[in-house]
């Protein structure tokens, strides 16, 4: 068996009900505001581009569960990000989940890095990411 590195998880309560967060994770406006440029389109198996600092990245909805799960491939290396909503009465529990890593030493192509080390570094900034989220659907 191969030794796979684990998902990035990233948990954050949100202090606005659960529609108003959906809507800042499901439309391509939303995802704009906290994320990357993209041409998201709220559709199983619609395919779409964000917009990274090493160029588009091509994505495919995979999953599309209004208000509390939206699912996509992630690029050509294999990832997916998964965005979880979790109501909480009027406040919003909302996990980020990037999984499909590879062994630590594979390369990964567009980054010619090191797998680990490209996850270590996505690792820290979804930190941000889910932060500024929560600022911005707050603000």
């Amino acid at each position: 068996m191969q030794n796979t590195l684990p998902d990035i998880k990233q948990t954050v309560v949100i202090e606005a009900p659960i529609e108003k967060v959906w809507a800042h994770v499901s439309t391509a406006e939303g995802i704009a505001e906290w994320l990357m440029p993209n041409d998201f389109k709220p559709e199983v198996g619609q395919e779409f581009h964000l917009q990274s600092p090493f160029g588009p990245s091509p994505c495919k909805v995979t999953e599309f569960d209004p208000p509390n799960k939206l699912s996509f491939t992630w690029d050509t290396d294999g990832w997916f990000a998964s965005f979880i909503l979790k109501e909480l009465g009027d406040k919003t529990e909302f996990t980020l989940i990037h999984g499909g890593w590879k062994e630590p030493d594979a390369i990964v192509e567009k980054a010619q890095r090191k797998a680990s080390e490209i996850r270590d570094m996505m690792s820290q900034g979804w930190a941000g990411i889910v932060q500024k989220l929560k600022r911005i659907v707050e603000g």
